[in-house]
């Protein structure tokens, strides 16, 4: 009898266990396509009133593009840059100016830069929502990583209303 109840007490604990473990699906939030348009048109006006021919790439959570504008006289090369700056700051879950410090050649993280996609320069940043990655901004174009950083920050700032932070 003992034995018995011994069972009958595992069997109730592990019971419990079991409908407290996570089911076999996840939820979670990334960018609508109009809130990612809204994101570029901000970031590529910053650029434009600064006097500078951008593209603005946005892409959801997991680095897939969303939007890509490229202004009129942008470079050839802007758009894809854009992107990759974008789907690498989601990939990565930094900063692209960050990862551009941290992989520079001689460092322990510098193969990452060797990697397909990668395109480790600044101006890819992650958009979040309640401490939730939802999506990725990438600017090219701008005179240098910081600028292409300042154009994407405004993209942030125009949809922050629309995110919970």
């Amino acid at each position: 009898m003992r034995t018995l109840a011994i069972i009958m007490a595992t069997l109730a604990l592990s019971g419990n266990a079991l409908a407290q473990t996570d089911p076999g699906t996840i939820s979670f939030k990334t960018l609508t396509p109009e809130t990612a348009l809204k994101a570029a048109q901000a970031a590529m006006k910053k650029c434009r009133d600064s006097g500078w021919q951008a593209a603005v790439a946005v892409v959801d959570r997991s680095g897939t593009a969303i939007v890509m504008l490229r202004d009129r006289f942008a470079g050839a090369h802007t758009p894809e840059t854009a992107v990759g700056k974008a789907w690498t700051a989601v990939s990565f879950r930094t900063p692209t100016t960050s990862l551009a410090e941290t992989t520079q050649p001689g460092r322990p993280s510098s193969g990452i830069r060797s990697l397909p996609r990668v395109t480790a320069i600044g101006g890819g940043l992650l958009i979040e929502s309640a401490g939730q990655i939802v999506g990725g901004i990438g600017v090219s174009g701008a005179p240098g990583g910081d600028n292409d950083d300042t154009c994407a920050k405004a993209g942030i700032e125009a949809i922050a209303d629309a995110l919970a932070f």
